[in-house]
């Protein structure tokens, strides 16, 4: 076999491939052997036909194409590591010659795996910034706790304030007619949540229980009932009562009962060692991922846009995923978000030539310090997919195996090996 290489534009590449006749009588036997198992000839038990018979059943131009890919498919791996290039696309295949008596010639067309010169990967310095715990930090996670278990009181002859309940009756009009949805009664109104109309919440501060106020307001354009976008409505509210949040008080008998210790100041010891551990293992996380960065940002690597734009395929198939487990389809999500499918994906394109960018870099470090994935490997990433996914190792390993996707978890095993190794000989700077 003989194998020419060709390079036009970028990262496109033109093998042709010339196979010894030899090679292609071999293909035209496997194409009759093949043939034959498929095809019933009368007279004859399937895979025992004489080659004439199969030959003058299903014509020559059948055996030929069978032949061709037969031997196509027996050359291309090999043609592929003479030329020491790997796709990235789909072949576009042309036999330029194949016939019984002569040598074949294939050329094929694809785009192939960009070069990857690494720059310093081993010993990069990267920042390791610790964030130091405050007393407001600790502070802060009390108080999420009290409010967590505040009560909600009445304020005898308070005025509504931003962060109150307001306990209401309504009824809405529009053009003086009231409107089917727009009446409610005994509803708590929680002032400055945004869960009403743009407008209405403001309109009852200052209001005590017992007022009556009219409300008037204008619905948005894009209201989710298209009779009452864009139209004013009045609204007549009747405030009956004004709640508000009253917190326990912050004492070692509240320590005891919300927090499980003896005293507040034992409380805030445990908060504050739990957000030091966070601080820390942040820290690290981020040295990782700048150590990986670093690296990446010290590597020459010429993208092709077919890889950017198959990544892209694949973060729009992961939040169709994620939205569909929330019982949304992504159109759903494109009308709420006010986009369309082409600003989806240009919304990803910088991701996705980064993600793409790291993992050719990734696997020319694993290629130079000669990594390999061990079966041992394989096992624990199956068992961490396992329990990311709350299922059982055996039924992961299966899927991956019927969906011949084998080879695609030993490249992601790889290229976090070489990540190991880039942070492991990472340098924490100062």
């Amino acid at each position: 076999m003989k194998v020419t290489t060709e390079r036009i534009e970028k990262h496109q590449v033109v093998l042709t491939v010339e196979l010894p006749n030899a090679d292609v009588k071999k293909a035209i036997d496997r194409a009759y052997a093949d043939l034959s198992k498929k095809v019933s000839v009368p007279g004859f038990r399937k895979g025992n036909a004489p080659k004439n018979l199969l030959k003058a059943r299903l014509g020559e131009d059948v055996i030929m194409g069978e032949a061709q890919e037969i031997a196509f498919n027996n050359a291309f791996s090999a043609a592929l590591v003479e030329a020491d290039v790997e796709p990235v696309t789909r072949p576009e295949v042309e036999a330029v010659t194949f016939e019984a008596d002569k040598d074949a010639v294939f050329k094929v067309t694809f785009t192939a795996k960009p070069e990857v010169t690494l720059g310093e990967y081993k010993g990069v310095k990267v920042a390791k910034e610790v964030a130091p715990v405050t007393d407001e930090d600790v502070q802060k996670q009390i108080d999420a706790v009290l409010n967590r278990n505040a009560k909600m009181v009445v304020a005898e002859g308070a005025e509504v304030a931003n962060g109150d309940f307001a306990v209401i009756d309504f009824k809405g009009f529009v053009d003086d007619v009231a409107f089917p949805g727009g009446e409610g009664k005994g509803f708590p109104l929680e002032i400055g949540s945004g869960s009403f109309i743009p407008g209405f919440e403001e309109q009852l501060i200052g209001a005590k229980a017992g007022s009556e106020v009219d409300v008037k307001v204008t619905f948005p354009t894009e209201y989710h009932a298209a009779d009452l976008a864009g139209k004013d409505a009045l609204f007549k509210v009747t405030v009956h009562d004004v709640k508000r949040k009253e917190l326990p008080q912050l004492n070692d008998e509240t320590a005891k009962e919300l927090g499980k210790f003896d005293t507040v100041e034992d409380w805030k010891a445990d908060i504050r060692a739990r957000l030091e551990q966070t601080a820390v293992a942040q820290a690290e996380k981020m040295f990782q991922a700048n150590a990986i960065k670093a690296c990446m940002d010290n590597t020459e690597i010429d993208v092709p846009e077919v890889m950017v734009e198959e990544r892209i395929n694949y973060m729009v198939q992961d939040i169709a995923v994620n939205l569909e487990a929330q019982g949304l389809k992504l159109e759903q999500y494109l009308e709420y978000m006010k986009m369309d499918m082409a600003a989806l994906r240009a919304s990803f394109k910088d991701n996705a030539e980064i993600n793409v960018k790291t993992d050719l870099m990734l696997e020319k470090v694993a290629q130079v310090e000669n990594l390999e994935v061990q079966q041992q490997d394989m096992a624990m990433e199956i068992m961490a997919m396992a329990e990311t996914y709350g299922a059982a190792p055996e039924e992961v390993n299966k899927i991956i195996r019927e969906q011949n996707r084998v080879a695609d978890l030993a490249k992601t095993v790889l290229r976090k090996k070489a990540a190991v190794l880039i942070v492991e000989n990472a340098v924490a700077a100062e």
